[in-house]
């Protein structure tokens, strides 16, 4: 074997081998996940593109068990987080957005739903086998945002604007209400 994140197994014999995997790989390694970012970076200038976006990590912890005393009904707990470069869809520059998804997952099909007591979500699977880091790489999709934006106003800025001054709320279309104001 390999690397445990790669190499495709079955959910039951994860569970059944207690399989934890750690990890921390570059984002390059999750080809969907890099081609979404790359895409989203397309549109800045050539100058302000982040140099070193490919080797951002892609990091958690992954445990899989069973979430029945059958071992019948594999699962798995763990956590995934991620740091991409993005472009703020307010003021057009590039940041780090921050990626987490927290991983509650019955590794089965609708039917096992009914099977198990605890509040896990189901992760339907197309095949017999998988990939670990197929699912960390989803998880990391479904948690992006639509639209991804600087957490903090005070360091965002609209394009060609200064940041702003704590407490400045300049608003996009305050020049265009008081123009409406003056014809009124």
């Amino acid at each position: 074997m390999g690397n445990p994140l790669r190499d495709r197994r079955t959910p039951l014999e994860l569970a059944a081998s207690g399989q934890v995997i750690e990890f921390s790989e570059k984002i390059s390694n999750f080809e969907r996940l890099a081609a979404i970012v790359q895409g989203d970076l397309e549109s800045l200038d050539p100058d302000k593109l982040p140099s070193g976006w490919r080797d951002s990590l892609v990091s958690g912890r992954l445990s899989f068990s069973f979430a029945d005393a059958q071992n019948r009904l594999p699962m798995l707990e763990g956590r995934v987080t991620a740091t991409p470069d993005a472009v703020c869809q307010r003021c057009l520059e590039p940041f780090e957005m921050k990626l987490a998804a927290d991983l509650r997952l019955l590794l089965g099909d609708d039917e096992s739903a009914g099977m198990s007591d605890d509040d896990l979500e189901i992760w339907e699977l197309d095949e017999d086998t998988f990939r670990p880091s197929d699912l960390v790489e989803e998880a990391l999709i479904m948690a992006m945002p639509y639209a991804a934006m600087h957490v903090d106003d005070d360091v965002c800025r609209g394009p060609g604007e200064k940041v702003s001054e704590p407490g400045d709320k300049t608003r996009p279309f305050a020049a265009l209400k008081a123009q409406m104001e003056r014809e009124n």
